[in-house]
Formats: C-alpha cells, structure tokens, sequence
C-alpha cells in the first residue's frame, strides 16, 4: 500500500480554551479518549477532556516502519492499518473492547504478551506533540530514533497516565510481522514451569511469548504451559523440534492457539473472570528470575516469569505488596472489586528519589495541577 498521510491541521482550540481555563480556576481535567482503562487506576475528578473527535492518521510510510496519528485515533483502525501492509505494534497493546485510542495506549503504557521479548510500548514512541498544563503545544522527539539529545520527554508520556499533559499526535515505530509462528503447549506446574523457561531464557529460541495457567474449567484443573515462538521459518521449526524433545509437549494448531493469544492479550480468557464479587486482580511484576510466591491464590503468568496476575481481596495488599518486594518486585491493584476497594492504593509506593523526580516532572509541564489528578494513587 502506498504511504497515507491526511492534511495535518492545528489542535483544536476548543481543548486547548479548556486547558488555560481549567488552569486559570485551578479546576481538574479528567482526560479520556475511548475510557476503555477506566479501572486503571484511581479515578481522577474534575471536568471531562475527551480526545476522541482529535483523530486520523497524519501520515505512514510502510518501508520506513513509522506512524504518526493523533491521540484519538481508534487504535482497532491504525491495527487495522497496519495488517494491511504486513506490520504490527509487536507489543500487542490490550484493547479491553473497542473504542479504546492510540493516545490512551500510550498514556496507559499497557503491553500484551510479547512485552517480554519485544520491548514496551516506550521503547516505540519515536516522537510526542503534547498540551502542556499551560496549554501551550510542545513537539518532542520526531519520526526516527537518533532525534533526541537529554531528556526524551515522548517517551516519558508512556505510563504517565496523563498526568503530565494531554497528548495530541503520536509517531510510533512498527515492525513486520514475523514470517512463522508456532505455539507449544506443555504439562507442567508452576515452579517446574519457570525453572524450564529460565533455561530455556539462556538459549538461542525465538521465543515471543509465554503463559502459564491452571485450567480450572477442565477436568482435574491441569496446569499448562504454552509458548510461542515467532521469527524465520527455520528458526521457528527447529526450535519447535528441539523444545518438545526436550520437555515432551505438543505443537498446537495456529487457527487455534491465535484466539486464544489475543483473549490472554484482551484479559477475555476464563481466568480474568472474577471468582467473585468482591476480589480484586492485582497484576505482581517481578525479575523474570523470580521463583514460585507461596500465595495462597490462582495465578497466570506471563512473560516469562516476571508479570504474574491473581484474584485476591483488596485486604491482601500488605501480604502482597511484601511478597512481591521480598524478590525485588511490586503489586498493583489492576482492577478493583465491586467495593472499589476504598482506602487500598492501587500503586506500590515509589522510592524518595523517583517520587522527588515525578513531582519535579509534573510540576514542570503541569504546574497548576490540573491533569488526571490522583489518577496513580
């Protein structure tokens, strides 16, 4: 497909007004696009900015593996896009259902599966236009690597949650989609599961993604391991051969197995369902390296070891929180229960010095306090 680009055009005024009289009154903007992410942290007050009606892509070359769009472009259409030509966002962003944006992907900093082998949503951000809490409109980065000299300010946009401006245009790296893929699947439980992916961490493996779960809606709740390879069609079959030779297992159809990625990616596979009202799922993030936590809780896990999810009620955050840092990790309250879990911080404290270094950042481009207040609480 040739390069698309649409006339490129101002920021809209309208938001803009709104930013400067928000930071005149002191008055908090909540900033959404889709609201896909709502349960994503603490729910920020104040007036709504929605960044849905800024959208369309700028502009895409496919030989040169960039895009730039507005942040309320649909991400669903900008995939869309890019499977046309043969290309992806290789760290398979979640959706959470439709209507989700590029700018909340981004803002979110959430990645699927593939985080582990293929980076995080910051290592593509190539370049940010954003509104500052001044409603100024600052450009940062560009549209290749070697563009940045400091700080990279567009990247520190991924995982901001909007609190450090709202983001009006995007350029992000793609990649092509591999030429092979496979999937393998294995009986294992979970320490013998981490202690086979570890070693197999150490060796020359495509490895792409990982998931490790008991299937409790199966008969006799089997623990599985399932691994995807993806690179060179040869790479891909000898490391199949050479996988299931070495822990048994078997091979899975793709027509099969591909759903089943994209519903661990979306969190719709049976496991995110909650087991009860009032549970919440907390998200452990830990060194791949990190063994088997004696919780007394469900879990799936993924890349590789260091992300694992759990239902737990909100009253286990102490318990959890101290078994993640026991192995240099922390937990998150990903999403909570029915409650809300009122008082419960969805965020593992950060240390003196990041905390010193975020409140300098915000008060940089935010100095009135207005963006997604308390959002990372």
């Amino acid at each position: 497909m040739a390069a698309m680009s649409s006339t490129p055009s101002s920021f809209p005024l309208d938001l803009i007004d709104q930013v400067r009289s928000a930071a005149a009154a002191h008055t908090p903007l909540r900033i959404v696009g889709g609201d896909t992410k709502a349960f994503y942290g603490s729910r920020s007050p104040g007036q709504t900015l929605c960044t849905t009606g800024w959208s369309g892509m700028v502009s895409f070359e496919p030989t040169e593996l960039v895009i730039t769009v507005r942040a309320g472009t649909p991400l669903a259409e900008v995939e869309a896009v890019l499977a046309e030509n043969g290309q992806c966002f290789p760290f398979e962003p979640p959706r959470f259902g439709t209507g989700g944006t590029v700018g909340g992907m981004v803002a979110a900093g959430l990645a699927g599966p593939a985080r582990a082998t293929a980076g995080s949503v910051r290592d593509f951000v190539l370049g940010a236009q954003i509104i500052n809490g001044q409603g100024e409109l600052l450009t940062f980065g560009g549209q290749v690597m070697k563009n940045v000299a400091g700080y990279d300010v567009s990247r520190a946009m991924a995982g901001a949650m909007g609190t450090l401006g709202l983001i009006a245009e995007l350029s992000l790296k793609v990649l092509p989609v591999a030429p092979a893929e496979a999937t393998l699947v294995f009986s294992l439980g979970q320490a013998e599961a981490l202690e086979q992916l570890h070693r197999w961490g150490g060796q020359p493996l495509p490895l792409n993604a990982s998931c490790w779960v008991r299937d409790d809606t199966a008969a006799g709740a089997p623990e599985r391991l399932f691994v995807r390879l993806r690179g060179a069609v040869a790479a891909v079959e000898a490391a199949c051969s050479r996988m299931i030779a070495e822990a048994g297992g078997s091979r899975m159809d793709n027509a099969q197995a591909g759903p089943d990625w994209a519903a661990c990616r979306d969190q719709t596979l049976p496991f995110f369902t909650a087991p009860a009202p009032d549970v919440c799922l907390w998200r452990l993030s830990l060194p791949q390296t990190a063994p088997e936590l004696d919780l007394p809780y469900a879990q799936l896990i993924e890349w590789q070891g260091a992300q694992r999810w759990l239902w737990a009620p909100a009253g286990a955050a102490a318990e959890l929180r101290a078994a993640a840092a026991a192995v240099q990790g922390h937990a998150t309250l990903f999403r909570a229960g029915a409650d809300g879990a009122p008082g419960v911080p969805r965020f593992s404290s950060q240390s003196p010095a990041i905390e010193t270094i975020s409140q300098r950042l915000r008060t940089a481009f935010d100095p009135a306090g207005i963006f997604n207040v308390g959002r990372m609480t």
